[in-house]
């Protein structure tokens, strides 16, 4: 069957793969819709592992419900694509995100498990969540992006009233800023290098304002905003310029949350951490209730994930969507694959 692979630096083949055999564990899914991750961007840059078949944001049917008595086929599902023990002490209380194996043989984040740029995927039977009828397929794709932002919220646990600046307004740091507002934040504000998500973050209705983050007068100017700095920062890029932003926009003794990602060291101001007394927690996907809780968000209209939605594209033009992503000059947010189109 047709997938996209990774084929080197910057550069996606659409090559022929295996389709997924029936076992009677792994859930079959012939995928609807399947999302592309900022992590995905990452292992676009640098090339690496080639042959790699990413997609881990994913809706599809099922097409064979391996040992899971209650799909049936033409169940609409997600799933979560880690690859949890399911024995040790983080999965036995709910934590799967801790566990040592979870990212060993994740879909879509592992050569040994292709993932949804593709036709069909398997998917471990205990990962595998129904899609309510009232959802649409894109939406069932965005579930695992939204888990993210509401697991780094979870961790904030933001005060109403709170001020809150997210860094960086990709998918992440929107979605974050959306359940920041929902919290009950008095104000949220986003950071960014790019004019044109900045601005959209404000027109999307999830941020009040937006600062650029290349402005020599940024921190004059969120310092003066804020009279001192903000009470909670997600930090949704990983690098060292935003990670240091971080720790000198928060307020004395505030919180930043560490969601972004980086393959390499970074360098940040230890000082101004120690001098201030920051607390900073690293954030890394969410929980299995999370993630079924915005499931239910979702089916009962209570977030609008759609607005984040910019477009659809087919195998053959992940290679421009991956490259307009990584322009640093389009306003896109989130573009999804339709492997059938």
């Amino acid at each position: 069957m047709k997938s996209v692979k990774i084929d080197g630096k910057r550069k996606f083949i659409v090559d022929e793969i295996a389709e997924p055999v029936k076992d009677g564990k792994r859930v079959i899914v012939a995928i609807k819709k399947a999302g592309i991750c900022g992590s995905d961007l990452h292992y676009f840059e640098s090339g690496e592992p080639v042959g790699l078949v990413m997609g881990h944001e994913f809706c599809g049917e099922v097409v064979d419900p391996g040992n899971r008595s209650d799909l049936h086929v033409g169940d609409r599902v997600t799933a979560l694509p880690i690859s949890p023990c399911g024995h040790c002490e983080a999965c036995l209380t709910g934590n799967p995100q801790f566990c040592l194996e979870t990212w060993t043989h994740a879909t879509g984040l592992s050569l040994d498990n292709p993932g949804a740029y593709s036709k069909e995927i398997a998917v471990r039977s205990d990962m595998v969540y129904k899609i309510p009828d009232g959802m649409k397929d894109e939406e069932g794709a965005m579930v695992e992006p939204t888990a993210v932002g509401l697991h780094a919220i979870h961790l904030a646990d933001i005060k109403v009233g709170d001020k809150v600046l997210v860094i960086g307004g990709g998918i992440i740091g929107l979605v974050s800023a959306m359940f920041a507002l929902k919290e009950g934040a008095s104000y949220v504000a986003v950071s960014e290098t790019n004019a044109a998500r900045g601005e959209k973050a404000v027109k999307l209705g999830v941020a009040n304002e937006w600062f650029d983050a290349r402005d020599p007068e940024f921190l004059n100017k969120v310092m003066t905003k804020t009279e001192g700095g903000f009470d909670k920062v997600i930090e949704c890029c990983g690098n060292s310029a935003a990670v240091s932003s971080s720790l000198l926009a928060v307020k004395t003794g505030g919180e930043v949350i560490l969601v972004g990602v980086s393959l390499d060291p970074i360098t940040i101001p230890l000082t101004i951490g120690v001098m201030h007394e920051l607390t900073l927690k690293g954030a890394i996907a969410y929980t299995k209730e999370e993630f079924k809780t915005c499931i239910d968000l979702m089916a009962n209209k209570q977030i609008d994930m759609m607005k984040f939605v910019d477009k659809t594209v087919t195998l053959e033009e992940v290679q421009a969507a991956f490259e307009e992503l990584t322009s640093g000059n389009s306003d896109s947010i989130k573009i999804l694959i339709d492997p059938n189109k």
